[in-house]
Parts: C-alpha cells; structure tokens; sequence
C-alpha cells in the first residue's frame, strides 16, 4: 500500500522571468505520494483572476519552476518542478489548480554557498553582508549562475 503524507500549504510562488510571482493562495495543500519517482501533488485555490496564467498550460509539457512553503509561515520554501494538471472553477468563484512533479534536490548548504558566493561579488560587506545573508536564506531568492 502506497503511503501519502498531507501537509498545509502556506504559499506558492511561480519562477517567471527574472523573479517569482507569489499567488495569494486561500488554501493549499501538499501531498508527498513517497513513491520511488519522489512524485508530489500541490492544490492551490486561489482568486479567478489567477486563472489565465494556468488553463493554457494544462495538458502541456511546460515545467514550472515553483516554491512553496509547508506547514508553517516562517518554514524555508521548498523548491519544485512541477506540471500543471487541471483547473476548476468553484461555486463560490475561485479556482483551483492542481499541479504534479518533483521536489528540487538543492540542499541548505549548497544554496548558503551558492548565496554568499553571490552577495560578495555583489561588494556586501559586514553587517550589510550578514543581513541580506539572514533575509535571502528564508527567502531564498534564484540565483543565476
């Protein structure tokens, strides 16, 4: 029998161009389906506005790049690849947009050092350095290498 794990969802964000794009979410949740393909489900139900950024990749083979934040507001955002699998409209006019993929494999040290790598070629230094240090590690903003 194929063990699921169900957790809240607190956030998603979608990568677009040279930032993320964060969909205020009503509810969410997340499934790790913990299959040997490491496949997870996330759910958004979010505003009708949001709609037209999804329908058109339904049934597509666009990956997305999205982040989202489990369980609890202050938790490090998790990063996955993901395929959009359907969108529905519900009565009270919302959406909800179902997504499957696979959880990214950067662990915390190697993105710190990909991090600081970066902050220093951007002249950060002391204080300022260790600020943006704290605020970009919960944030965890793209780097491009």
């Amino acid at each position: 029998m194929k063990q699921l794990k169900t957790f809240k969802l607190m956030s998603f964000e979608v990568f677009q161009g040279d930032g993320f794009k964060r969909y205020f979410l009503e509810d969410g949740i997340i499934i790790n389906q913990e299959s040997s393909h490491q496949s997870w489900v996330l759910e958004i139900f979010c505003d009708a506005e949001y709609a037209d950024d999804f329908k058109h990749l339904i049934n597509t083979d666009t990956i997305l790049e999205v982040r989202a934040v489990i369980s609890y507001p202050d938790n490090e955002p998790a990063a996955f690849r993901v395929l959009v699998q359907g969108l529905k409209y519900t009565s009270d006019g919302r959406i909800s947009v179902l997504f499957k993929g696979t959880l990214k494999t950067q662990n915390r040290q190697q993105y710190a050092e990909l991090l600081l790598e970066h902050l220093i070629k951007e002249g950060l230094e002391s204080d300022a350095l260790v600020d943006r240090f704290a605020r970009d590690m919960k944030e965890r903003p793209r780097i491009k290498p």
